[in-house]
């Protein structure tokens, strides 16, 4: 794994162990040709962060800073290393269960945001990516008409509505799912609460 393009352009980077399920650098490389220059000065959220590379990717291309939030103690450790390797500025790395710091994210804080939460594998399994599409607090901590990049498993069921957000793109890499949605821009937090 490696940052693709940018300052750090090259770099390999470190992945934890057993703990995530990496974003490929095929993968990586759509989303960034799809964003064109929205990152270049962008306020960015990593969330499930892992090894960090969609944020790094982010502050390699000229983000201005980037927040990387992962839960697991082992994948922050990851991150740190990644980031004094890559030698970007603007990275910050917090150990913390998402759903919880989010709660805690002060209003329009991000322009642009990256999820790539654990797949729900088997009936039963919380879908992590339409709690996190459904959460007032996330839509809060987003400017209006910034940018949330959501991975999610491929699967045969009906699509969810991602109200209120706008999907702006939708597109399939083999099992992985890559939604581009969009904060309307005159959407509140109270707009969200009040679709729920």
């Amino acid at each position: 794994m490696r940052i693709i393009a940018g300052q750090a352009g090259g770099l390999t980077l470190e992945v934890p162990k057993s703990v995530t399920r990496p974003t490929q650098d095929r993968v990586r490389q759509a989303i960034f040709s799809m964003l064109g220059e929205i990152p270049v000065g962008a306020r960015v959220l990593d969330l499930f962060a892992g090894s960090g590379a969609l944020g790094l990717e982010s502050l390699s291309r000229g983000a201005a800073s980037c927040l990387l939030v992962d839960q697991n103690k082992g994948a922050a450790d990851v991150i740190r290393r990644n980031l004094n390797k890559s030698r970007l500025e603007g990275g910050n790395v917090r150990i913390a269960d998402v759903f919880r710091f989010l709660k805690t994210a002060p209003p329009a804080s991000f322009d642009l945001v990256f999820a790539d939460p654990p797949y729900a594998h088997k009936p039963g399994d919380p879908d992590l990516a339409l709690q996190l599409a459904q959460s007032p607090a996330l839509f809060d901590a987003v400017v209006p008409g910034g940018d949330l990049i959501l991975e999610c498993r491929v699967t045969k069921q009906p699509a969810p509505s991602w109200s209120p957000w706008d999907l702006v793109r939708e597109r399939d890499y083999g099992t992985t799912r890559i939604l581009w949605l969009q904060k309307p821009a005159h959407a509140t937090a109270s707009t969200l609460s009040a679709d729920l």
